[in-house]
């Protein structure tokens, strides 16, 4: 018996998602991998559906479900290998800023539009000189009367060219403490002094819009603080914990999506004469592969549990963010031996995932900061 308790309305939702997922966006990957980029309409479709923020409450137009319903929709993206259309960022990682951190005022503008699909929404913290590190931004955030004026770049910005709503770190120059200057901003596309840069083009995840954003003298009302003051970073640091934890969702998800093309390959597959499945060294490996994925899917479990209990498992999602992702890297390069020259052909969900899947050892955090971070939990 699994240690996530779903329930039939869980089930039920999750069969859903999966016929709206194999309907609304297998047959659009190709299409949208080529336009680099996801049309605005597919956002919009997919909040018609009830498949954004499925944890906002109903008093801001969601259907205030509990966080199982986002693991599912997680899921059940990577069962199709969509990257582009970052439903996970939005709802999960994004939108939860302005869920716990918003005035009533904020959470009533912009929480209906961000599950309609009709606001997308992006977070820029990454900067050309800061990456991991938030107390080294140089984005300014300097009071003007009675508005902030924003000057700054960011740089590999999810969502970038389609959001509509941004989630901003910057810093207050005047205060010497970088991690005590550093607050976070609501800031509309449109807002003179915003503009987009490149659409960045990357070596993976395609049809994902990533581009600079350019702050330059960009003025907005007071009211567009997101939080207390000065608590940028705190609050940064706080919601990490979820961001990790929907990271080694996808990546375990994805692993397990991958591990059924290898074994219906290896079934099909013939080699001199016989199906490649019945090689030992081929079922020597994907039975490596089964037993990592399993290790890891009873840790994510664990992790999501407890997660959802509200307790503390900062450390422990670094541990399964890390994990995760060098195992989906290490696995997907090794169905990538095991399809040959079938796994370079551009139709082949093999070449994509395993482009794609090259990023997740760096976002949300490097490997080599979730170590860093895991041996100072262990008193080192």
């Amino acid at each position: 018996m699994g240690v996530l308790k779903y329930t039939e309305d869980h089930e039920r939702f999750r069969l859903q998602v999966r016929e709206y997922m194999e309907k609304e966006v297998l047959p659009h990957t190709m299409e949208w991998e080529e336009a680099h980029i996801v049309p605005k309409e597919a956002w919009r479709k997919m909040g018609e559906a009830g498949y954004l923020c499925p944890c906002v409450s109903k008093e801001y137009g969601g259907p205030g479900l509990d966080f199982l319903y986002s693991v599912i929709i997680t899921e059940e993206m990577a069962a199709v290998g969509q990257a582009g259309l970052a439903a996970m960022l939005h709802s999960d990682i994004v939108v939860p800023y302005i869920n716990t951190y918003g005035t009533e005022e904020q959470k009533k503008k912009y929480l209906p539009g961000c599950v309609s699909g009709a606001i997308i929404t992006a977070v820029a913290m990454t900067e050309p000189g800061a990456g991991s590190d938030v107390g080294g931004l140089e984005a300014t955030a300097e009071e003007d009367g009675d508005e902030i004026v924003i000057n700054g770049v960011k740089t590999f910005i999810s969502n970038g060219i389609n959001c509509d709503l941004v989630v901003l770190a910057a810093r207050n120059p005047e205060i010497a403490d970088k991690h005590a200057g550093v607050s976070l901003y609501l800031v509309e596309d449109g807002t003179p002094g915003f503009t987009r840069g490149k659409h960045l083009d990357k070596m993976g995840m395609h049809s994902q819009d990533t581009a600079e954003l350019f702050f330059s003298n960009c003025r907005i009302p007071k009211e567009n603080i997101l939080g207390q003051k000065g608590h940028g970073f705190l609050m940064l640091m706080e919601k990490l914990q979820q961001e990790r934890l929907m990271s080694a969702i996808a990546n375990v998800a994805g692993a397990e999506t991958a591990l059924k093309w290898a074994v219906a390959y290896a079934k099909e597959a013939i080699v001199d004469g016989k199906p490649l499945s019945k090689s030992q060294a081929v079922k020597f490996k994907l039975a490596e592969m089964a037993t990592d994925i399993n290790l890891n899917r009873a840790f994510l479990d664990n992790l999501i549990n407890d997660h959802m209990a509200g307790k503390d498992v900062t450390a422990q999602t670094m541990m399964s963010k890390y994990a995760s992702s060098e195992m989906m890297n290490l696995q997907i390069s090794d169905i990538m031996d095991l399809f040959g020259e079938y796994g370079l052909l551009e139709s082949s969900p093999v070449a994509r995932g395993f482009r794609d899947q090259r990023i997740t050892t760096i976002f949300a955090g490097t490997t080599e900061i979730m170590k860093t971070i895991i041996a100072k939990s262990l008193g080192l």
